[in-house]
C-alpha cells in the first residue's frame, strides 16, 4: 500500500472522502483510479487491505544452524554450506555466502554504533608488536610498545616492552594505574593468551586465564574482550598504535634500548599534552576530572605479587644502572652484574642483588643520579686511583656537585 496516498487519505474525515475527486487525485498521484477507490474503500473498512505475499527460500530451515555454525564457532561459509548440504540443503552456495555476509555486516553495523564512556568506567589495552628500531650505531632492536588508555580522558600510557609475556602485561599495568593515578572499573582487550584460556574457550564464548582472572579481581576492574566482528569496540586503542608510527622519525636517533625507552616516555607525555581529534581536549586536563571517579589503588604490593619474574638490569662500566631512561649509581663491585629494580611508592627505587637490598634511590628527572659514596669509589677506581680521599671529596664538592646531576647522600 502506498504511504503517500495513505496519508493524504487519512487528513479527510469520512464523509469528506466519499466527496473527493478520485480522478484528480490519481492524476496528482500518478496512478490508476481504481487504486485511488479501492485505498478509499479500504480506509472506510469495506474491503480489507491485500495480505503481504510471503516468500519462502530453501535456506530458510537451515538459518538458525547456520548462524550457530558462523558465531559459536566460527565456521566459514563454505565450511557451513557442505555441512547443510548433508543435512538436506538444496540450494546454491552463493545464496549461503551472501546470507553470512549480510549477517556479519548486521552485527558489525550494531557494533559500531559510537558512545561516549562516563569518566572512570573504561580503559582498553593493546600491544604494538615487533616494533623495529635502529639505532645511531646501526643495531636493530626488536620491541614492543604496551598501550592503555582511558576511554573518557583518552589519556595514554604508552611504554617499551622486550616481550609480551603475562607478567610483563602485569607490570605495564601496575604502572599504568599509577600514571592515570586509579583503576578503571573495566578494561577491554583482545583474545590475547595471556588475557584469555582459548583452550576453554569459543568463538563467542570466552573464559578468562586463571591468573589473570586472579589479578583483575584483586586490582578491581572488570576484564572484557572483545566480541566477534566488533573490531570498533577496540578503536580508542588501535587508534593511538597508528600514533606510535610517529616514532619512525627517531630512527637511528637513540644510543641504546634505555635512550629508546626515554624517547617513548617523551612522547608519552608529549601525545597527552596535545589536544585529542575525539575529544577536541587536552588528555591530561580531562584526566584532572577523571580521576575523581578511579578506583584508589589500595593494594599495590598484592598486584606486584604477581610479577614473578623481575626484570634483571645490568650495571654498566661507569657503575650505573638504567631505569625509565634515566641512570642510578650502585657500588662499584656491582659492575658487569645484573640487579633488580622494584619502584614501590612512585618516589623511590630500590635496587636489589640476588634479593638484598644494596642501595634506595629517590626517584629523578635528572638523567644521571649518584649516591656521593659512589661517585667517591668511581673517581677513586679510575682517574683519582692516586688521589688522596680529602682531594677527591673536596673535587666533588666543587665541580661534579654543579653538574646537571642529582648527588645524593
Amino acid at each position: 500500500m502506498r504511504k503517500d496516498i495513505k496519508k493524504y487519505l487519512k487528513q479527510y474525515t469520512r464523509e469528506e472522502q466519499e466527496l473527493l475527486n478520485k480522478s484528480e487525485i490519481a492524476r496528482r498521484f500518478n496512478c490508476d483510479p481504481r487504486t485511488v477507490d479501492r485505498y478509499l474503500k479500504i480506509e472506510a473498512g469495506i474491503i480489507e487491505p491485500r495480505k503481504k505475499r510471503e516468500y519462502t527460500s530453501k535456506l530458510d530451515e537451515y538459518k538458525s544452524t547456520i548462524i550457530n555454525k558462523v558465531d559459536v564457532h566460527g565456521a566459514s561459509a563454505m565450511a557451513t554450506y557442505k555441512f547443510i548440504q548433508k543435512k538436506g540443503y538444496t540450494g546454491k552456495y552463493s545464496i549461503v555466502a551472501d546470507f553470512v555476509k549480510e549477517h556479519k555486516n548486521e552485527e558489525i553495523s550494531k557494533a559500531t554504533i559510537r558512545f561516549e564512556t562516563s569518566p572512570g568506567l573504561q580503559a582498553q589495552v593493546d600491544w604494538k608488536e615487533d616494533v623495529q628500531m635502529i639505532s645511531k650505531h646501526g643495531e636493530i632492536f626488536k620491541v614492543n610498545i604496551f598501550l592503555m588508555v582511558l576511554g573518557y580522558s583518552r589519556t595514554k600510557y604508552v611504554c617499551l616492552t622486550t616481550n609480551r609475556s603475562q607478567e610483563t602485561l602485569f607490570s605495564c599495568m601496575i604502572d599504568g594505574f599509577r600514571y592515570f593515578g586509579g583503576i578503571p572499573e573495566e578494561i577491554l582487550f583482545d583474545n590475547m593468551k595471556t588475557v584469555v584460556d582459548r583452550s576453554k574457550s569459543s568463538f563467542t564464548q570466552v573464559e578468562l586465564n586463571t591468573k589473570f582472572k586472579g589479578f583483575s579481581d584483586d586490582a578491581g576492574f572488570k576484564p572484557i574482550t572483545c566480541r566477534p566482528y566488533r573490531p570498533q569496540t577496540k578503536g580508542k586503542a588501535e587508534a593511538l598504535a597508528k600514533l606510535v608510527d610517529r616514532l619512525k622519525v627517531y630512527n637511528e636517533e637513540f644510543e641504546d634500548y634505555a635512550d629508546l625507552e626515554a624517547i617513548v616516555n617523551e612522547f608519552r607525555d608529549d601525545i597527552n599534552s596535545e589536544v585529542s581529534q575525539a575529544t577536541n581536549e587536552i588528555p591530561l586536563d580531562l584526566l584532572k576530572k577523571e580521576k575523581e571517579y578511579l578506583k584508589p589503588i589500595h593494594n599495590i604490593d598484592l598486584l606486584l605479587s604477581y610479577i614473578s619474574a623481575q626484570k634483571e638490569y645490568k650495571v654498566n662500566k661507569e657503575s650505573m644502572v638504567s631505569y625509565k631512561g634515566k641512570k642510578y649509581s650502585v657500588p662499584t663491585k656491582y659492575i658487569g652484574k645484573k640487579l633488580n629494580i622494584n619502584c614501590v611508592d612512585n618516589n623511590n627505587i630500590n635496587i636489589y642483588y640476588n634479593n638484598d637490598l644494596i642501595v634506595c634511590h629517590p626517584l629523578s628527572d635528572k638523567k644521571l643520579n649518584y649516591k656521593k659514596e659512589h661517585v667517591h669509589e668511581i673517581l677513586k677506581s679510575d682517574a683519582f686511583k692516586d688521589i688522596p680521599d680529602e682531594s677527591i671529596t673536596l673535587f666533588i664538592h666543587e665541580n661534579i656537585m654543579k653538574m646537571d646531576m642529582l648527588i645524593g647522600e
